[in-house]
């Protein structure tokens, strides 16, 4: 696709410290304008393409103005319900995101949360660092069940991974449905509350949106099973922290493994920090060696199409804040 004088397409590139990978690639078939969020509204006059690497910049709703020319904005993360307002959500610019570039990377790290818990890891580094040699039973994660809330492209991957090393997994999605091939049954999260009791690990992989934020509750905590464990690789604004804490600590549940908290960094005085029974890690679920250049690949992918007038992957319902599932 050649813009409105029959040149290649203009592409605003929207970066913070580094640059993406895969400049080259990008150049061969646009124009390139790379810039820092100042200088966005210079960059996005006459471009075609927002490509925003700096994945949660607000620049883009601070400076919409100057975005009349666009025709498509991608962004290099999953979730975007944050960057979503009401002025890009009534346009015509289509929007794209990075979903599925992460999601092996992010259920290999549910599973390590998994197998930590069952093993007892933390507890064996706590006598180790105490020079202590003291024999324990693990339990045996093979017939668990599990509920993953998200069964989009995150939740999907965990599934499978999970059922290959012998859990049993159902789906928390937007509606309730008969089972498919990587969950037993799925049911409405609306009704999270009613069904979390059966199941040994729940694990947040779902979008944030106005139906999904403070979805994990008091009430959904109450009723999960005092030997249950949650594990958040979603976002931190997916559970109620202060319901949280107080079922950590009155011991209505067993534990939580947190790659994700609100707020974010979590500020060093929080109780979270200190309680035995969690286990925390700084949103780096989805971040493996390589995968700033699979994100690059994605959008090289996706600006090939772009020029030659064809589907874009990764279309996001931009009311919904998220990429549907086929």
């Amino acid at each position: 696709m050649t813009n409105a004088e029959g040149n290649p397409p203009i592409v605003a590139v929207l970066y913070r410290e580094s640059l993406p990978p895969r400049l080259d690639e990008i150049a061969e078939l646009a124009e390139v304008r790379l810039t820092k969020a100042d200088g966005l509204p210079e960059a996005m006059d006459g471009a075609d393409v927002l490509y925003q690497w700096h994945s949660f910049s607000p620049a883009l709703r601070e400076n919409w103005a100057s975005a009349s020319s666009l025709k498509w904005v991608h962004v290099s993360a999953a979730g975007v319900s944050q960057l979503l307002f009401d002025d890009l959500i009534n346009s015509n610019v289509e929007y794209t995101n990075s979903r599925g570039v992460l999601s092996r990377a992010i259920a290999e790290f549910a599973l390590g949360f998994v197998l930590d818990i069952a093993k007892d890891a933390q507890g064996s580094l706590r006598l180790q660092q105490g020079r202590r040699w003291q024999h324990r039973v693990t339990l045996k994660i093979q017939g668990q069940r599990t509920l993953v809330v998200g069964t989009g492209s995150i939740g999907r991957e965990i599934a499978s991974l999970f059922r290959a090393v012998g859990l049993r997994v159902s789906g928390a999605g937007r509606s309730s449905r008969p089972g498919d091939a990587y969950f037993e049954e799925i049911h409405s999260s609306k009704n999270l509350a009613l069904v979390v009791g059966d199941f040994d690990y729940i694990v947040l992989a779902a979008p944030l949106t106005d139906d999904t934020r403070g979805l994990v509750d008091a009430a959904v905590l109450a009723a999960m099973k005092p030997t249950a464990h949650l594990i958040n690789v979603g976002r931190g604004e997916l559970v109620r922290t202060d319901s949280l804490v107080d079922a950590l600590r009155s011991g209505s549940i067993a534990g939580a493994a947190l790659d994700v908290v609100h707020p974010e960094p979590l500020p060093a005085e929080h109780p979270l920090w200190s309680m035995d029974n969690v286990i925390l890690t700084p949103h780096m679920s989805g971040d493996t060696e390589d995968y700033l250049d699979d994100l690059g690949k994605l959008f090289v992918e996706n600006l090939w199409r772009f020029s030659r007038g064809e589907p874009l992957q990764n279309v996001v319902d931009k009311r919904l804040g998220f990429v549907p599932v086929s």
